[in-house]
């Protein structure tokens, strides 16, 4: 039985387990993939976390878990398969039979079994830091890219293409938000969206439509993103006329939309249309004992430091809940 289980090991469930850990709970972080840090490890280059400017990605996430690993924090590595409300095992621990005395008492089950691939696990509160991940264009170069001039982050690596030719592919806020953001420091920045109109914000396209270094390619798609080591251009396509060409381009950077990793979760707090866990800043869930930090999270920006301020406040409040249990 324990105090709180923390899903994912990002940066928002890295600091999570650290102030847990700290905080004298008895919790453990489950991790699906063999090395902690979720997204950043694929960052090229980190410029804007405080302190550790120009740290490579990769380099960052083992630093985060250095520190857990140096308080003594717990982790498993498994997958979430489902989640139950309550103590579902009749043979649970003492600890289990007497939180379902205590939740009786209250007027309810307290408590979740986490059904994993390794087993079930109980715990009395958690913390999904499960993330999110970029939709991504799926055209051959990206992958390969990605890092070296493929961007899904203009705020976390605009700085990188000041003076030089970038192009953002997408037509919704964050697209549009992108372009005027790059438009700052880039020489040239090309909008290109599939439709022959923008689903951003009026405000937003009014805006991006004034800039003179920012020219909008309607009707069209990326096809390829081409480069050795460094992007160095893409093939586009026209898909009303069907004409086909090669922009030259420093970077590129994809806006298509986030995917939140909140699938195992559905049912048991609620999700916005998007798919994202709502969660105010305390990290608090509408259900009890179910809290959300990082990128699953509904908020309005999401970058390292704000995923590791979540898992600071998600243990927080978890301290709070506990209490009152």
């Amino acid at each position: 039985m324990y105090d709180v289980v923390i899903v994912g090991s990002g940066p928002a469930g890295l600091s999570a387990s650290i102030y847990a850990k700290r905080a004298g709970l008895k919790a453990v972080t489950l991790e699906k993939n063999p090395i902690s840090g979720g997204q950043v490890l694929n960052t090229y280059e980190v410029d804007n976390y405080p302190g550790l400017p120009g740290i490579n990605g990769f380099d960052m996430g083992m630093k985060f878990r250095e520190h857990a690993d140096q308080l003594g924090c717990e982790f498993k590595e498994a997958a979430l398969l489902g989640i139950e409300k309550g103590i579902t095992d009749s043979n649970c621990l003492d600890e289990g039979r007497e939180l379902q005395a205590a939740s009786a008492q209250n007027g309810g089950m307290k408590g979740y079994t986490l059904i994993t691939d390794q087993g079930e696990i109980r715990t009395r509160a958690v913390i999904a830091a499960m993330g999110a991940s970029h939709a991504k264009l799926n055209v051959p170069g990206e992958e390969e890219l990605s890092g070296m001039g493929v961007s899904y982050c203009a705020t976390c690596d605009g700085a990188f293409f000041k003076d030089k030719v970038t192009a953002v592919v997408g037509g919704g806020d964050v697209a549009v938000e992108d372009a005027i953001f790059l438009a700052r420091g880039c020489r040239k920045v090309y909008l290109i969206h599939r439709r022959n109109e923008l689903r951003a914000a009026a405000v937003l396209q009014k805006e991006v439509m004034a800039l003179p270094n920012v020219e909008i390619l309607w009707n069209t798609v990326v096809d390829r993103i081409e480069g050795e080591d460094q992007v160095e251009g893409i093939s586009i396509k026209n898909v009303t006329s069907g004409e086909c060409a090669k922009l030259p381009v420093d970077g590129v950077f994809v806006a298509v939309g986030i995917i939140p990793a909140s699938e195992t979760f559905a049912g048991v707090a609620e999700c916005n249309e998007k798919g994202y866990l709502i969660a105010g800043e305390d990290c608090a869930t509408g259900t009890p004992g179910i809290f959300a930090a990082g990128d699953v999270r509904e908020k309005k920006l999401r970058q390292i430091v704000t995923a590791v301020a979540d898992g600071a406040n998600a243990v927080t409040s978890v301290l709070e809940y506990l209490a009152g249990m």
